[in-house]
């Protein structure tokens, strides 16, 4: 595990067993998309959990990227104009990908293969991008990784 973890803003959740990472500008929708998948995937009868919202400690544990979330917010998301809910939820999580907004304009309509970006020091993740008012986010994920949800 790397020393000190690094407290970003995001928001984590795990989706069957892969770790999704929301980060983007505040304003964005990271909260809301992110419970869009959380209830996405349950109404498919697929295990899923929040991990942290708005705070997310990274640290890098035997070469991978570890989500955990600040006690003082466990359970706790965020939905822009409805309040704060509680969910079911996990201490820590393994990262998988790294979710980033889309661009919207037509500027860059294909993102680069292989993308990879920083989440914290030197920890890395493949990037997906997506669009905010993406009506069901978790489709639109699994269609780019289809490993999601496994």
């Amino acid at each position: 595990m790397t020393d000190t973890p690094s407290n970003i803003h995001a928001t984590a959740i795990v989706v069957g067993r892969t770790g999704l990472l929301f980060m983007g500008p505040s304003g964005w929708g990271k909260s809301m998309l992110a419970f869009a998948c959380l209830t996405e995937a349950q109404r498919m009868g697929i295990s899923s959990t929040l991990v942290a919202d708005d705070q997310v400690l990274i640290s890098g544990q035997n070469g991978a990227v570890l989500a955990t979330c600040p006690p003082s917010i466990a359970g706790l998301i965020e939905l822009r104009g409805t309040g704060i809910v509680q969910l079911p939820h996990a201490a820590s999580a393994v990262m998988h990908y790294a979710i980033l907004p889309g661009s919207a304009s037509g500027e860059q309509r294909l993102p680069p293969e292989s993308e990879r970006t920083f989440v914290a020091g030197s920890l890395d993740l493949p990037v997906i991008r997506l669009l905010a008012n993406t009506p069901m986010p978790l489709a639109v994920l699994t269609a780019k990784a289809p490993d999601i949800g496994q």
